[in-house]
């Protein structure tokens, strides 16, 4: 391709006009096809425009920026002037190009910034000057953010919102202006711009994003494998018993209480990085919940009804069918949440059922939640009361493209490019195909959570909350814990975790893995991937427990299984499994979402 003109990638391409002409029969054919398609997507799309809510908090945060402009013009006209001395500095850049002078770039994508590697956008003066164009812009629309003064939670809104539009205009979005979009549709002869389109249509009609190949996937043939079988079951939880793969066992079995939003099978991918496989293969007679994903026969449920249907039926379930009296519980993200919250409720019942408590990016204190909090003020709050407060369901699918949109570039507008504007299909990847697997949810459920947790933190306070007849106190909780977060976590920061962590009263530990809320947990040891961080001490804050830990080579499942295992030294013999009601993975699992 030139260094300047644009044109020239289709120059030499005198075949491409010919195969459309060929084609016109097939192309028309093609149309025909997807019109019925498009009929039902744009009334599904109508219908959701009209219902689209309007986000008062969002609308105060802007009038309140633009107020404050107002009182510190200052400010602006110092803002603006940087602007436009970089623009022209980059206007002069794009003369310079076209005669061949080596110029210095204005400005530069960051280093994590993918979008900008290709040559082109380099090497061709049009690709550089829209590119340095487009993040002069972005820069611009974050420093008005970030300069004039505004409340906390109002600028980290506008901050989110702001990114998220930055985010839809790059120039790497769109055909035009997507040099290696334009190269690829050149050498497929224009194919790619037709299957992309088909890709697309086919996105539409699922309500979210492809983000992997998922024909290449089938619960129970090769993802969620564990041998096991349903062993309980009622309208909210299936409950699981895996196989034992050791012929002595810890007396006291292990049950997981894993998130709803998404499936259980996180815990449970393949073979080789199945963190039940894991613990049944040090000695542990595991159980895991499998929640059902909400409908009309659930949608009545609410928070108090997960703990008592959901927690309190799996862990009297498991002491029943293994005939103990303790069992060690695991949460992972909100089956944390639920299992602080529930330790809380057994210890005013003086109910001493969990003998260990282990939580997984699981928030306790809701103080700060992150970029999540953004979406969640009173107006939010109160639209999502009103909306369930007779029942309903929350579609899981609008919570997957809202936890995909806190990493817009990688989980989104990536995709875009790669589906749509390349018409390529994913690779198989099985994490990507559970993160597209979500669940519906209980609307009155799903309120309670982001008012009681997310809005009032009401969680945290000491007897605030009252639960099955009971004054909730996490302050009381002695159950050994052990609590694991990860450096990079953005649905569940590290340093919230951490604080919940100081809430309970018994002893305790904590261990920070490397990366992010899913692969910073699943980091099977085999693999020898990451690092972790212990400290000994309990510091008053995340910052001087850091600053003392030890980083350690690896994977943090070794040094939680010691933890583990020092509270279960006694072993049986192994526990076959009785009272089947059906294989593992179960039928809850597979209930897949349309929308």
């Amino acid at each position: 391709m030139s260094n300047s003109n644009l044109l020239e990638i289709f120059k030499n391409d005198t075949n491409i006009f010919e195969i459309f002409e060929t084609n016109i029969f097939q192309i028309s054919e093609f149309l025909s096809n997807i019109h019925n398609d498009l009929s039902v997507l744009v009334s599904k799309y109508i219908d959701f425009l009209t219902q689209a809510r309007v986000d008062k908090g969002l609308m105060i945060a802007y009038t309140e920026l633009s107020q404050a402009i107002m009182v510190h013009p200052d400010k602006w006209y110092k803002l603006q002037a940087q602007f436009y001395q970089d623009f022209f500095k980059i206007w002069l850049n794009f003369w310079d190009k076209q005669f061949g002078k080596e110029v210095e770039e204005v400005i530069k994508p960051s280093p994590k910034d993918n979008r900008f590697k290709a040559k082109e956008w380099h090497e061709n003066a049009y690709f550089d000057f829209i590119k340095e164009s487009y993040l002069l812009l972005s820069d611009f629309f974050m420093d008005i953010v970030n300069e004039f003064p505004l409340e906390e939670h109002k600028r980290k809104k506008l901050q989110f919102h702001t990114r998220q539009f930055i985010s839809a205009i790059s120039p790497t979005n769109f055909i035009l202006t997507n040099p290696e979009v334009l190269q690829y549709a050149k050498e497929t002869k224009g194919k790619s711009l037709i299957k992309g389109f088909k890709n697309m249509i086919q996105d539409l009609k699922k309500g979210r994003i492809t983000m992997t190949d998922e024909s290449q996937f089938e619960i129970g043939k090769n993802v969620a494998v564990t041998e096991g079988a349903v062993v309980f079951q009622n309208e909210l939880i299936q409950l699981i018993q895996y196989k034992p793969l050791t012929e002595k066992v810890k007396e006291y079995p292990f049950l997981i209480l894993p998130p709803w939003i998404n499936k259980y099978y996180i815990l449970d991918l393949t073979p080789d990085n199945s963190y039940v496989k894991y613990i049944v293969e040090q000695g542990y007679t595991v159980f895991m919940v499998s929640w059902k994903s909400a409908d009309a026969s659930i949608e009545h449920l609410t928070w108090e009804d997960y703990i008592e249907k959901g927690a309190f039926a799996a862990i009297e379930a498991v002491k029943s069918i293994t005939d103990v009296k303790k069992v060690n519980v695991l949460g992972f993200c909100i089956g944390g949440t639920l299992l602080g919250n529930t330790l809380a409720i057994l210890k005013k019942k003086r109910n001493a059922s969990v003998h260990t408590a282990t939580f997984l990016a699981a928030m306790l204190d809701f103080q700060e939640t992150g970029e999540i909090g953004t979406f969640i003020d009173e107006f939010f709050v109160q639209e999502v009361e009103e909306k369930f407060k007779d029942g309903g369901i929350l579609n899981g699918n609008i919570l997957a493209n809202a936890f995909s949109f806190l990493r817009e570039n990688e989980l989104f507008w990536n995709y875009v490019v790669s589906n749509y504007l390349n018409g390529k299909t994913p690779p198989p990847f099985d994490l990507l195909y559970w993160n597209s697997d979500p669940t519906n949810l209980p609307g009155k459920m799903y309120s309670y959570y982001l008012r009681n947790m997310y809005l009032e933190n009401n969680l945290i306070k000491p007897n605030h909350l009252k639960m099955l007849g009971n004054f909730v106190d996490l302050h009381s909780v002695n159950t050994p814990s052990c609590f694991v977060a990860t450096i990079d976590d953005h649905i569940s920061p590290w340093k919230t975790v951490y604080k919940g962590f100081l809430a309970f009263s018994g002893e305790k530990r904590f261990i920070l893995g490397a990366s992010g809320h899913i692969a910073g947990i699943v980091n099977h040891p085999a693999k020898n991937k990451r690092n972790f961080w212990t400290n000994n001490e309990i510091a008053d804050t995340p910052e001087e427990w850091l600053e003392k830990a030890q980083t350690h080579p690896g994977s943090w499942w070794n040094e939680w299984i010691q933890w583990l295992n020092f509270y279960n030294s006694k072993e049986i013999d192994a526990r076959t499994i009785q009272g089947k009601l059906e294989d593992a993975p179960g039928s809850y699992v597979k209930e897949r979402l349309a929308w």
